[in-house]
């Protein structure tokens, strides 16, 4: 089996979840069609439930996970990540430090750290960061403290910085507009309401995947 890191730059889609903005309010029904649908990485995003019922959830995500060879990252929560057994955690500006994380998970564990400017960018790579968040590209509601948008701009600054790691561009990014984001030097790209918000999650998570498939990374 390929290290967790080979996998990850093989990666193309990445789902993030959101019970309260789901269709169907079920996060598990969501994440269940949408990796039948080709999603590679999901992460667990869900800041309604306790501890308890997100360590239960994990569990399961990381089951499903498995099931279909798909990695798992869980939010901001590196405790919850190392005891649902998920491959790694996704850090805010504001949330642990990447060292603090590696401490908790270990080395061969995946961390990703969301910026919104080349100064963050760098500063998630020198801290050793192994993917990075680019966004949000376009006005998001998913987070209550809405960081502006980034626009193309940042996508086009990051793709011609040629960082070492992956980087996946976030926000507001839905099927009519995915490829602008490819066009502008994204390769990977990460989904919350364009996914999570449809009628038919497998459907569209297979078309955002077609669509990005269309640009070799």
């Amino acid at each position: 089996m390929p290290s967790l890191k080979a996998r990850l730059a093989k990666a193309r889609l990445y789902l993030v979840t959101d019970q309260e903005l789901s269709e169907n309010n079920d996060t598990l029904k969501t994440v269940a069609e949408a990796l039948k649908g080709g999603v590679d990485i999901v992460q667990l995003r869900e800041y309604s439930l306790n501890d308890s019922d997100l360590l239960a959830m994990a569990k399961e995500v990381r089951r499903m996970t498995i099931q279909h060879k798909a990695l798992f990252i869980v939010n901001n929560r590196p405790d919850v990540a190392l005891a649902s057994g998920a491959d790694g955690v996704h850090l805010g500006q504001d949330d642990l430090p990447v060292y603090a994380a590696r401490k908790i998970l270990g080395k061969d564990k995946i961390i990703g750290v969301s910026t919104h400017g080349m100064n963050q960018a760098r500063k998630a790579i020198k801290n050793g960061a192994d993917y990075i968040g680019v966004g949000p590209v376009y006005p998001t509601q998913t987070k209550k403290n809405v960081v502006p948008p980034v626009t193309l701009g940042y996508v086009r600054q990051v793709a011609a910085a040629g960082f070492p790691i992956p980087f996946f561009a976030i926000g507001g990014i839905k099927l009519h507009n995915v490829e602008e984001v490819l066009k502008a030097g994204a390769r990977r790209v990460a989904v919350v309401t364009g996914i999570v918000g449809a009628l038919k999650v497998k459907k569209v998570a297979a078309e955002f995947k077609e669509i990005i498939l269309k640009y070799p990374a």
